[in-house]
């Protein structure tokens, strides 16, 4: 597999969201290219953990423990990052958490979303990524956002929001980075499928065989980047490609056919719906 060119040895790799999960299987997949990695998250004991698990294998490894809702505390991460290894290559602003909300439920509950979800990497980008331009070498952002964020299945609006408007940011700032003469750092959606993580547990001691593996989803994820992918549109052992397509293009549909919003789940249109997913997708010209 061809290897994109920030993914290289001796460069240096962000990582939020680091102790567990995606991020700590992103982590390894960049120090497993001889890269330098920088794990950020507010669980010190996983933290710790994941150092001496990086360390033991060889990989040079720095460990914050910072709030991605903070925008002090990111200042000073990369202060500090940069101060030690000169220059960062990568981002991958993975942070993100799900604790429930409901339209009319806790404003907590919603200000602590948007705060480490969308604003974790709003201050990421907006921290990193001028110092990343200024060292003019090849370099990658990769925001992890979700399905959710797309289709915005009833349940958790507060998540569902905040990816929502993630996912309008990376678009946005990938169009200013392309804009920019000689700019050699782009930035990428990553969208998982069903992953097995301390997220999505939910209580369930093993992963249901529907779920891919934090590895599975980072090893994709390197395979999309080498190939150029924005949207890095992740299938699960339960959600193939062409479901996903049929879903978000569903939910795209409710504006075109004016429909009533999230009709997927309206009672009047659970059988058009069943019949959309059943046609047959036409062969691409």
């Amino acid at each position: 597999m061809t290897i994109h060119p920030a993914l290289a040895p001796g460069h240096v790799a962000v990582v939020t969201g680091a102790a567990s999960g995606i991020g700590l299987a992103a982590a390894r997949a960049f120090a497993a290219l001889g890269m330098k990695v920088v794990l950020a998250d507010r669980d010190e004991a996983l933290l710790a953990a994941a150092v001496a698990e990086l360390a033991d294998a060889g990989a040079t490894v720095l460990a914050r423990a910072v709030d991605v809702g903070n925008r002090a505390s990111l200042e000073a991460l990369k202060d500090e990052v940069i101060g030690h290894f000169r220059a960062v290559h990568v981002l991958m602003n993975n942070a993100g958490i799900q604790p429930g909300s409901a339209v009319f439920g806790p404003v907590e509950n919603w200000e602590r979303v948007f705060a480490v979800n969308l604003w974790g990497a709003i201050h990421g980008c907006q921290i990193f990524a001028p110092a990343m331009l200024e060292g003019g070498q090849p370099g990658l952002i990769v925001n992890t956002g979700s399905k959710q964020g797309i289709t915005t299945p009833p349940g958790d609006p507060a998540y569902n929001v905040s990816k929502a408007g993630l996912k309008v940011f990376t678009e946005a700032l990938q169009h200013e980075l392309r804009g920019r003469e000689g700019a050699r750092l782009s930035a990428h959606l990553l969208i998982p499928g069903f992953v097995f993580t301390g997220l999505t547990a939910r209580g369930r001691p093993e992963k249901p065989s529907g779920a891919w593996t934090p590895e599975q989803t980072v090893a994709f994820m390197l395979e999309r980047l080498a190939a150029g992918d924005f949207y890095i549109l992740c299938p699960d052992g339960e959600t193939t490609r062409d479901l996903d397509e049929k879903r978000m293009a569903w939910a795209m549909g409710d504006i075109i056919e004016n429909r009533p919003p999230l009709s997927r789940w309206h009672r009047d249109y659970g059988d058009a719906f069943k019949a959309f997913l059943e046609e047959e997708t036409r062969p691409a010209q």
